[in-house]
């Protein structure tokens, strides 16, 4: 797996943030005061997804394919179904079950990148921190509007 194939696969899990955005019906919902403002998304968002290829070109090329790989593009797959599940599909309680599937996946890359390359596990630690952050965010959004967290009109 070349860099241009793990970018490009991190490409693709971005582009559903761009596919399934927040609009109207997110604009709608009571949010916590503490919510990050809209630009810091994108931003923060881009910074960990630089990260994410690079811990995954680092492992990729010490160990080739192996469970730490695996873990990498499981988290890909989770991560790319969150903007589905809460703008999508507007399932807020499905998007926090996909949360914290998302952060096990991280962890359990952490823990097994780390042997490998710690340097890739280490640049997991700000992408878990945001996702457990998310988690929190979601579960206090599901909170404020729960007639909203099965799926808003």
């Amino acid at each position: 797996m070349t860099l241009a194939v793990i970018v490009l696969l991190v490409f693709l899990t971005a582009s559903t943030g761009a596919i399934f955005k927040p609009g109207a019906w997110y604009e709608s919902l009571d949010r916590p005061g503490w919510t990050p403002p809209n630009w810091a998304f994108p931003v923060v968002w881009t910074l960990l997804y630089v990260m994410i290829a690079a811990a995954g070109y680092l492992v990729y090329s010490a160990q080739g394919l192996g469970i730490a790989i695996l873990l990498w593009g499981a988290q890909l797959v989770v991560n790319a179904m969150w903007s589905w599940l809460f703008f999508g599909l507007k399932r807020m309680d499905l998007a926090l079950i996909d949360i914290g599937a998302l952060l096990a996946s991280i962890l359990a890359f952490m823990v097994t990148a780390f042997p490998v390359s710690p340097l890739a596990a280490a640049l997991f630690l700000p992408y878990a921190a945001w996702v457990a952050l998310a988690g929190f965010l979601n579960y206090r959004m599901i909170q404020l509007n729960p007639s909203q967290a099965v799926g808003g009109a």
